[in-house]
């Protein structure tokens, strides 16, 4: 028993009927939140180029701060993977040492080119806000004035020109690079569903469909973390201006968000449709051509995550939501529950992939189940834990009030600087 408990993943599974020795849940909940946080960031970005690319203004607001929120959630996307990871120093080979040998080693080109262009999309798009501020902050008495000052001469790159011309240009290369970033954003999570794809010793990972599920639940999961969280900001907003009584009524605050997020639920069921139907196509395709590990997978599906998959996943973070966003009079309250649901079902989906896939034993004559450490009592634990995910979940929160306090994302901040 000794030696069993230095295996990783000893300690959280759990093994039923005949299991081979060496069997154990490796992947565990780091590697839930892996594709779940890199698909949050390809959402974000798409959102965002719903405006700068296809020219929805109504979307203008929710567009800038997309943009913005996707760069602090992108340094998490591989966060999970460093807390799992037994020599987190040898992360950064793939950055170093990028090739398309290895699904893995490409991750270093596209990570690297996706963030590439978000940083240069926002550097355009703020840049005048950038000159604006270092015109504004000149003589200020005070250390933070000064401070403040010089970041903002740094972020200009030394481009003080705010001529019609150039802000022209400035316009037309954010939209040049938001067009390019949306195969860069959908590739960056479809790699890791083509790495889940590819694993012929899986019976419930291997499927051509899995890269395009993974895109399109990305697409899904990110629209609907931005738009609550941008629900929760104005709303915010608006309760804090009311304390203040300030000049702007929060009336006009919830008006202008409420037609925001209407227009934004409209492209969010139709990811959700495309997304469900593709889930349910794969789910078909499996049934129906039986293959030799159909029935080892039926009794996982349709007995021992039956909860998870059917209940939880689809019922209710997809049926459930979707029923809730298309009934007619959408309110501001509905629209969060219905959010969070989404964000739930997106998250029990990479659960049932990650987890339900190592569920059975290759054996075929097994199960295992994974009990995720609630109370850590060492660092593996910690990690592997339920802190450590809420871990992953709060630092991009962090990351944003850090940054949009030199990059405003929302549309008040922008029209007062």
């Amino acid at each position: 028993m000794s030696a069993e408990l230095i295996v990783h993943g000893a300690e959280w599974t759990v093994k039923e009927l005949y299991v081979y020795p060496n069997e154990f849940i490796y992947w565990s909940i780091q590697i839930v939140m892996y594709p779940y946080m890199t698909g949050l960031v390809a959402g974000a970005f798409v959102l965002s180029s719903l405006y700068h690319v296809f020219g929805q203004k109504e979307l203008k607001s929710i567009a800038q701060f997309s943009l913005v929120f996707s760069l602090a959630l992108l340094p998490v996307a591989a966060m999970p993977l460093l807390l799992h990871l037994q020599q987190p120093m040898r992360a950064a080979n793939p950055l170093l040492t990028p090739h398309f040998t290895s699904a893995i080693a490409a991750f270093g080109i596209v990570f690297s080119t996706y963030a590439l262009i978000v940083l240069s999309e926002i550097w355009f798009v703020y840049r005048k806000y950038f000159v604006t501020q270092v015109e504004l902050l000149r003589g200020q008495p005070g250390f933070v004035s000064t401070f403040r000052r010089s970041v903002y001469q740094v972020l200009t790159l030394g481009a003080y020109d705010l001529s019609v011309d150039a802000l022209a240009a400035d316009k037309k290369a954010a939209t040049i690079l938001a067009a390019v970033g949306i195969p860069v954003a959908c590739f960056l999570h479809g790699y890791a569903g083509f790495i889940f794809g590819s694993v012929k010793a899986n019976a419930l990972w291997m499927s051509p469909l899995m890269p395009v599920i993974f895109i399109m639940s990305a697409v899904v999961s990110g629209i609907a973390l931005c738009m609550l969280t941008y629900i929760v900001i104005m709303e915010f907003q608006a309760w804090s201006n009311r304390r203040r009584g300030g000049h702007l009524q929060a009336s006009e605050i919830r008006g202008a968000e409420a037609e925001v997020i209407k227009k934004s639920a409209r492209y969010l069921v139709g990811f959700l449709v495309a997304a469900i139907s593709l889930e349910l196509l794969d789910l078909i395709f499996r049934g129906y051509t039986a293959m030799k590990s159909w029935d080892i997978l039926r009794s996982v599906m349709y007995g021992k995550d039956f909860i998870s998959i059917f209940v939880l996943q689809f019922t209710l973070g997809t049926i459930v939501p979707f029923v809730m966003l298309m009934l007619p009079g959408l309110t501001i309250r509905r629209t969060v529950v219905a959010l969070v649901l989404v964000l739930f079902g997106v998250f029990m989906m990479r659960w049932n992939v990650v987890i339900g896939g190592q569920a059975f034993s290759l054996s075929f004559s097994g199960y295992m189940h994974y009990e995720i450490p609630v109370i850590p009592h060492d660092m593996e634990t910690f990690k592997e834990g339920v802190f450590g995910a809420l871990m992953v979940i709060a630092t991009p929160f962090v990351l944003f009030w850090i940054i949009n306090k030199f990059v405003p994302s929302l549309r008040h901040d922008l029209e007062a600087g």
